[in-house]
């Protein structure tokens, strides 16, 4: 928790907090808008995706039960998934729905996503147009602040800010 309060610290205000259904997510966020009277909205669309057989478990578990599949993972994650994992199109698909909604529902509001590296990968790669293997790449520190600035049609902008809680892992 320390280290999100110091990541959003002198910020300024949000028009808006969206965030994670997980708990972690969920309690920063509504302590944060309790801080600075905006309102908060939990997506559920925004929770990480579920890794299946390897939920709650650290790459370096992992890699010490199954090496070549946590390799194939990495490599290839859409067509080597965890076992009993969640489609990786179903889960880009729940998370670009949650940020278009909100983008739709805050046109001009800065707004605050409070969320996890697998969904902000998901953004990241919309808005950029970057494949998962390159995705899987980017270091988001835990806690960390990623802003993207997105433009609306009617000359209208909204800063989005997406806080991760975790990094990427399995």
């Amino acid at each position: 928790m320390a280290q999100m309060w110091a990541a959003v610290a002198g910020k300024g205000a949000w028009g808006g907090i969206v965030a994670s259904s997980l708990r972690r997510c969920a309690e920063f966020a509504s302590a944060l808008g309790e801080q600075l009277y905006a309102p908060v909205e939990i997506d559920e669309r925004l929770r990480e995706i579920h890794f299946g057989a390897w939920e709650g478990q650290t790459a370096e578990q992992i890699a010490r039960r199954d090496t070549e599949a946590l390799q194939r993972f990495w490599a290839d994650p859409t067509h080597c998934p965890p076992p009993g994992a969640e489609a990786l199109d179903a889960f880009q698909a729940r998370v670009l729905a949650a940020w278009s909604d909100q983008l739709q529902k805050h046109p001009g509001k800065r707004l605050l996503l409070v969320t996890h590296g697998g969904p902000i990968r998901v953004i990241l790669g919309h808005v950029y147009r970057v494949e998962w293997p390159t995705l899987l790449s980017l270091d988001l520190p835990h806690a960390s602040l990623t802003r993207l600035r997105v433009e609306h049609a009617a000359d209208r902008a909204a800063r989005v800010g997406i806080v991760a809680t975790i990094g990427a892992s399995c």
